[in-house]
């Protein structure tokens, strides 16, 4: 159970409970400040929702029309109204020996200090992974905004990234890593944080011009991310190698190929490669050749375009289903493909998930989870 005072605005305040039609990125600083999300709209793995999983703030969803009636202090049964995909049974956690090469999806510098609290078993965790458009959020930067703005702005931009960079990059242990998933902004989430550059209206946002296809097509970006590199040489030293680029939203080898050669990324510079699309899927060996340096089963995306059911809409959460068997299917050829290329691949997984796929995945390097979930998993045993 969990009592708040109802939070109706989209002000911050710090422990209460925020009632929202939807989760949206102009509502984030309101949604860490609270102690949970109550919301009529959203799916299971949507972004913002997944900036409340990592941070361990529960979300339950009501009809439209009850929004209405939840004022002043409320009482939340987060058994009754789990946000969970199946029947609600948990299995035991997975140990952290079943985790292998863990990558933590992050979404702020607490995040890091959180997983690196947790004793031995931070040890597990190789690596950090965090979405360029996560870090702008809790950053206060408006990405288009900065681009958009000449040959300043956009180097004020590299930086101001690289700064945060630097902060997450000091609070690493030992042997760990950050990797930076490039730029990956949707128009609809583009045009809750931006105030001055023009932002197209799409009818399919998620089928639309974002990751790599956008990359491609921006030399402001690329001008940008030389800034990001350039400060973090300079403030870093050798250090600076400890950070990592990832490419979003690939369907292919040659979109990888092309994109490199866009960014102009220094030699040796290694690029991993998100593989979220069925398309990329079939092209994992290809992509594994064209020299990614690791890959990143974006497990979300692809239960989405896998089985055609929107995973921000509420409507189709039952069509959404993140143990599919064509999306397991999926998840395997890469796993096999990438092991046969000695090229290292994690999964994500959702912690209700993990044991499932721990049986029928064989064997990937390691896997992905947000900070809460991971840090449960970690505190089960001893290292």
């Amino acid at each position: 159970m969990l009592r708040g005072i109802c939070n109706r605005t989209r002000r911050p305040l710090e422990g209460s409970i925020l009632v929202t039609p939807s989760l949206e990125a102009g509502l984030y600083e309101a949604i860490v400040a609270a102690r949970a999300v109550v919301c009529g709209s959203g799916g299971l793995t949507g972004h913002m929702q997944s900036i409340c999983r990592g941070r361990g703030i529960p979300v339950l969803r009501v009809d439209q029309a009850d929004l209405a009636g939840l004022v002043g202090e409320v009482t939340l049964d987060l058994e009754s109204q789990s946000v969970l995909i199946g029947s609600g049974t948990s299995a035991a956690l997975p140990t952290p020996e079943d985790l292998g090469s863990a990558c933590a999806v992050i979404a702020d510098l607490q995040d890091i200090r959180t997983i690196n609290a947790c004793g031995p078993n931070a040890k597990r965790v190789e690596s950090f992974f965090i979405r360029e458009e996560f870090l702008c959020l809790a950053a206060g930067l408006h990405p288009l905004d900065a681009l958009d703005g000449g040959p300043g702005g956009i180097t004020a931009y590299g930086r101001a990234v690289a700064e945060r960079l630097c902060a997450f990059a000091e609070a690493l242990l030992p042997g760990q890593r950050l990797v930076l998933r490039l730029l990956d902004l949707r128009s609809d989430h583009a045009a809750d944080v931006t105030e001055l550059a023009a932002v197209p209206v799409e009818p399919n946002p998620e089928l639309g011009l974002h990751g790599a296809r956008w990359l491609l097509g921006s030399t402001a970006y690329r001008d940008a991310l030389h800034a990001v590199l350039a400060c973090l040489r300079e403030r870093l030293g050798e250090e600076a190698g400890r950070v990592h680029l990832s490419a979003p939203f690939l369907n292919d080898e040659k979109e990888f190929t092309q994109l490199r050669s866009h960014l102009e990324l220094p030699a040796g510079m290694p690029l991993s490669a998100f593989i979220e699309t069925p398309a990329a899927v079939h092209a994992t060996t290809a992509i594994c050749a064209a020299g990614a340096a690791e890959l990143f089963v974006g497990m979300k995306d692809l239960v989405q375009f896998y089985l055609a059911a929107d995973r921000s809409n509420h409507l189709v959460a039952d069509t959404y289903q993140t143990r599919h068997p064509a999306v397991l299917d999926g998840a395997l050829r890469v796993v096999q493909a990438a092991r046969a290329a000695r090229t290292p691949v994690r999964v994500f997984a959702l912690g209700a998930d993990l044991a499932h796929y721990l049986e029928r995945l064989p064997s990937p390097d390691g896997y992905m989870m947000c900070t809460a979930e991971l840090r449960q998993v970690l505190l089960q045993s001893p290292a």
